[in-house]
Parts: structure tokens; C-alpha cells; sequence
């Protein structure tokens, strides 16, 4: 069996190579989306395939990156949602195009370093959180199909970080610690602002910041400056702390309230996707995560037409985020995801 590793750059695809390539035969691919690093990730990722004595193709995704990622990133923030590109790209890019490329150039799967779970049974693939809690990236791959679980690999999803680093280093990768790659590929140094404004055409223009009683406090920036649960920033006096509780798309407004109106029991969730295809049983609780840094809380599914539902929370949770994923867990299996409304 030929392997194609998807490399990044990093330990953890790194040490995905060397574990594979003590079993298969295994060849480099690293894609090229909107980094703005890319040379300098380029030659990292060659200098790697090089020490490790495999062969490098690069995989150009630009144009497809920006229709499917970044016109989802910047739209979410502009209608006033707070968008996961990850999630996104992970469906459409990552384990779709790129996917797609390795295994059209003859590989019969595609591995990255993952810190998740796949295992087979009863014909179905079940995805699983990874054994290492704190590097645990189930939650992005919540929107995978069973062909795109069927044809990937992930060596350390029973793996602990910190074993990683020991193993790449007793192979003579002594540089990793401490170059943890940034969570969003396309954003330099995190200025999220800044590329949206170089987005927005003039499509992002300044509005009211109102209380929950309609009381306009303010001026604000524009919509995509701002988020669910933030404090600072605002620009705004008030006797008690007020937080983002909402924005508004249609009227063009920031809406704050207290850290009380923060917190609510239930949400929407519209797109739905299940991993198996099928909802599970509605008859119990499942854990569900709204947001990547999120734990979890246990709540009860409901089912609505047009692959809808409504999750009621057993405790209220802070900073619901429309657009972003509420993810269904059972135990550390993932079952499936839907979007936030």
C-alpha cells in the first residue's frame, strides 16, 4: 500500500511519515493555499521530505481555497457570524481537492497528523476524539463523509504530544518544541481586521451599538470587529459591564447586555450532518461542544425538518456563536455537527 502524507511542515506530520514509512511506501504532499509564509513553509517542508527520503509534490489550491475557505470566512464575519474556516476547509480542501489529488496520483490513502480516531465497524467508520485531550482535533473533522474517513490515516491519534516530540527527535528532528503552527493558515500574525477589511469593498460599514432594551450606547466600527462575549473594545460607558450578546446583519447593529444575558439553555442548529449518515437515538443526552475550546455539556437532541433541530443544554452555556459548530459527541465518539443559527 502507497501512503500519501499530507505535510505541513510541523512534528506531527512529520512524525506521520516516519511511522508510516517503516510499514509503506510513502510520498510528500504539501499544499499550496494563501499562507503568507509560503516560501519560507515551502522549503521547511522540502528540507523534511528531503531528511526523511521521500519524494515532495505540491498541490496548488489556491483559487479553490479562496471560493470555498476564505469567501466563507469573510461572508460569515460580514453577516455578522463568527465562522470556523478549519471546519470548512478540512471538508472541502484538505480531505476533499487535496484528498482527491493524492489518491488520483496513485496513493491509496492519504495520512495527516491528526490527533483524532478512525475504526471500522459494523461497515461504518467511527471517528473518535484522539487519545491526548488537550491536542484532541476531532471537533474539525466534524463535517467528513464515510469515502473521505475511509481513506485517510491518522498514526497519532493514540499518541500523546509530548511522545511525538520524543520520537521525531530520536530520528534526528531536534527543532520542533516551541513551533506550534498558527490555527489559522491564511492570517498573518492573527490580524483578522485587517483581512477583512481588505475584503469588505466598503461592504462593512459603521452602525448602533444598543442595549437589549433597544437603547442606542454607541457607535460601532462595523460589524466584523466584534464577537460574542467580548468586553474590551467596545468604546462604550455603562454603570455595570456589558457585553457583545448579539449582532445584528439586518439592522446593522451590535447588540450588549449583561454577562447574565450571556447565557442560554438552548440553540438552533440548521445543516446538520451526521458521520454515519443517520441521527442517533434522541432517547438520551449527548455531549456537545459549541465551539473548538469548548468541553462540552451534556444536551438533548430534537430533530426538525429541513435538517434542523434545537439542543437544550441540561446547564445554561455561555457566548452561544451563531456560525459556529455544535458538535454532538457520545462519550468520545463524534456523531455528527450541525451550524449555529
Amino acid at each position: 500500500m502507497e501512503i500519501g502524507i499530507a505535510m505541513s511542515g510541523g512534528v506531527d506530520s512529520t512524525a506521520s511519515a516516519l511511522m508510516l514509512r517503516e510499514k509503506y511506501k510513502v510520498k510528500g504532499f504539501f499544499m499550496r493555499l494563501a499562507q503568507p509564509d509560503f516560501n519560507e513553509q515551502k522549503l521547511r517542508v522540502e528540507t523534511i521530505a528531503a531528511q526523511l527520503g521521500i519524494e515532495l509534490q505540491i498541490i496548488d489550491l489556491r483559487q479553490e481555497f479562496d471560493n470555498a475557505v476564505l469567501n466563507y470566512f469573510s461572508g460569515s464575519y460580514f453577516n455578522g457570524l463568527t465562522p470556523n474556516p478549519c471546519v470548512i476547509c478540512n471538508k472541502e480542501i484538505k480531505f476533499g481537492l487535496f484528498l482527491d489529488a493524492i489518491l488520483k496520483s496513485g496513493m491509496d490513502k492519504m495520512a495527516t497528523g491528526h490527533y483524532a480516531q478512525i475504526v471500522k465497524k459494523g461497515g461504518l467508520y467511527h471517528l473518535s476524539s484522539g487519545k491526548d485531550p488537550k491536542k484532541d482535533q476531532s471537533y474539525f473533522l466534524a463535517r467528513l463523509s464515510q469515502q473521505q474517513l475511509g481513506s485517510v490515516l491518522f498514526p497519532l491519534g493514540d499518541q500523546e504530544k509530548n511522545s511525538i516530540y520524543e520520537f521525531v527527535e530520536e530520528h534526528g528532528f531536534p527543532h520542533f518544541r516551541g513551533q506550534e503552527s498558527q490555527d489559522v493558515c491564511f492570517l498573518e500574525k492573527n490580524q483578522i481586521g485587517s483581512f477583512l477589511t481588505s475584503r469588505s469593498n466598503g461592504s462593512a460599514p459603521k452602525g448602533s451599538i444598543v442595549s437589549t432594551d433597544g437603547k442606542v450606547l454607541g457607535e460601532h466600527t462595523g460589524l466584523f470587529h466584534y464577537t460574542i462575549g467580548q468586553r474590551k473594545g467596545l468604546g462604550i460607558s455603562h454603570p455595570e459591564p456589558l457585553y457583545v450578546v448579539g449582532l445584528d446583519a439586518r439592522n446593522n447593529a451590535v447588540i450588549v447586555g449583561t454577562n447574565d444575558e450571556l447565557f442560554r439553555r438552548t440553540i438552533e442548529v440548521e445543516n446538520l450532518h451526521w458521520l454515519s449518515g443517520q441521527p442517533p437515538e434522541l432517547n438520551q443526552m449527548y455531549t456537545v461542544r459549541i465551539r473548538y475550546s469548548h468541553r462540552g455539556s451534556l444536551a438533548h437532541l430534537q430533530l426538525k425538518e429541513n435538517n434542523s433541530g434545537t439542543f437544550t443544554f441540561s446547564e445554561p452555556q455561555r457566548a452561544i456563536t451563531p456560525g459556529q459548530f455544535a458538535v454532538v459527541y457520545n462519550n468520545t465518539e463524534l456523531l455528527g455537527s450541525g451550524i449555529i443559527m
